[in-house]
């Protein structure tokens, strides 16, 4: 794990209102509870890459995680692989 230092902090507060904030429910579902539940093991190039990902649109990054279409190139890997698990998703009741 990386250093926390407030850079760090900033960023990581910015990506979580931006993970949490997509605009469907079942976005932020999917992508919040992602965040929460990895960012803190992401070291700093893949923290580059969730927040390059996040700005693509809801329904692809809900389909590149569900499997109904191809994940483009530049985010084919480990973290896409971990967000097709969707064991992530806590939805409270």
């Amino acid at each position: 794990m990386t250093e926390l230092t407030p850079q760090r902090s900033e960023r990581l507060a910015r990506l979580k209102f931006r993970a949490w904030h997509r605009g469907t429910r079942e976005a932020d579902y999917m992508i919040g509870c992602y965040f929460d539940k990895f960012h803190a093991e992401w070291s700093d190039a893949e923290i580059d890459l969730f927040e390059t990902m996040i700005e693509e649109e809801d329904v692809d990054i809900m389909a590149w995680a569900l499997g109904t279409q191809s994940i483009p190139e530049e985010y084919r890997g480990p973290l896409m692989d971990r967000m097709m698990k969707l064991d992530y998703v806590d939805i409270p009741r």
